[in-house]
């Protein structure tokens, strides 16, 4: 229904916020790690909406990026996840750490969320595990960042090797990545390459 909403914030609380827009005050839902990147009362922001309506509720729930609106809506397609539990998720991990913890089959890290026990984090994997992809995590990047593609049958293979290989070492499969994203992955790149800078940043 509304797409996003740009506006100065008026007031933050740990799981709302209220948006000025053309004089108007809007209370959106927000999760506690989205509240911590805001920036000041006073400051304009732009939030990316999800509209939630039942037959007694009309909620606005809001996002910093596509990236989190997106995760979130998959989340609440889980049987047992509405919105206040995509939030809770969303409030404890970042959208790319639940993708790290879905594809690594990791209900333990999505638990730790208020409310939602391993049962349920176990059906979020099972649900969204064909869903999610680390690809979908290399584009995914913050607003205002540039997105960086990286693309090829052969680094993509070489970039699961990696992740596969720092398994074997004894890193947690969601540790590993991790890493290998964050070793800025460029085409052409072979296994080793990108093991070598994902040890960097497993040791930096």
């Amino acid at each position: 229904m509304i797409a996003y909403m740009k506006g100065e914030i008026a007031d933050i609380a740990e799981d709302n916020l209220i948006l000025e827009v053309n004089n108007i005050g809007y209370n959106i839902r927000i999760s506690a790690g989205t509240a911590g990147l805001l920036p000041g009362i006073g400051q304009e922001v732009k939030i990316y909406t999800y509209t939630y309506v039942k037959e007694d509720a009309f909620w606005l729930y809001g996002f910093l990026t596509r990236d989190d609106l997106e995760i979130f809506r998959r989340l609440i397609t889980v049987n047992g996840i509405g919105p206040k539990g995509g939030q809770a998720i969303l409030s404890t991990m970042t959208a790319d750490d639940l993708r790290f913890a879905i594809l690594s089959g990791d209900a333990k890290a999505i638990a730790k969320a208020p409310g939602i026990g391993v049962k349920t984090a176990e059906r979020v994997i099972l649900d969204l595990r064909d869903k999610v992809s680390l690809e979908e995590s290399f584009m995914s990047r913050g607003e205002g960042q540039k997105a960086v593609r990286v693309t090829g049958a052969e680094t993509d293979t070489a970039r699961n090797e990696a992740a596969e290989a720092l398994t074997a070492l004894g890193y947690s499969p969601s540790e590993a990545l991790k890493a290998v994203k964050r070793a800025g992955v460029l085409e052409g790149m072979d296994t080793e390459e990108i093991l070598k800078l994902a040890l960097k940043h497993m040791n930096g």
